[in-house]
């Protein structure tokens, strides 16, 4: 009874649902406990129980040595076509963007929204990746935030002689 109760909690996104630190090369996040997690070409994914709902997550190194956050943001929004639409923010101290799409069936049976987060160190780069079902964007797009508010980069190890 009680872990039905939960799944419930968690399914709905509410702002009780248990979040689980998890790490990605660089990067650390919190993901709903029970969310069932896979890998697939080195992109992480985590579904939710329902199956109203998934997050992608992808980690990278910058290739440019000494990069500065914003110029690295800046790539990879240019990288993805376009800095239209999305909003810039922090996450993890570092520059991030945030960008929410809708798509619709022609015959407008079903219909998705996609909350992306980018984000960039000047060393690792990230995104996060929301698909869930629009009708229950309410529930999901409040636990999205959630999950990318808890992004954290990795301390670099120190280097010798400083």
């Amino acid at each position: 009874m009680l872990g039905s109760l939960l799944v419930m909690v968690l399914a709905a996104g509410e702002p009780t649902a248990e979040l689980t630190k998890y790490q990605v090369k660089t990067i650390a996040l919190q993901v709903p406990s029970d969310w069932k997690q896979s890998e697939a070409d080195g992109t992480q994914r985590f579904d939710a129980p329902s199956g109203d709902a998934y997050l992608l997550l992808d980690v990278g190194a910058v290739q440019t040595a000494g990069m500065k956050p914003q110029v690295c943001l800046d790539k990879v929004l240019a990288a993805m076509g376009s800095a239209q639409g999305w909003k810039q923010l922090k996450v993890g101290k570092a520059p991030a963007a945030r960008r929410v799409d809708s798509d619709t069936t022609p015959d407008g049976a079903e219909s998705v929204e996609t909350v992306t987060y980018v984000g960039c160190d000047g060393k690792t780069t990230w995104s996060l990746v929301f698909h869930m079902n629009a009708k229950k964007r309410d529930r999901f797009e409040t636990l999205a935030d959630k999950v990318a508010g808890s992004v954290a980069y990795a301390k670099s190890p120190a280097r010798k002689g400083k």
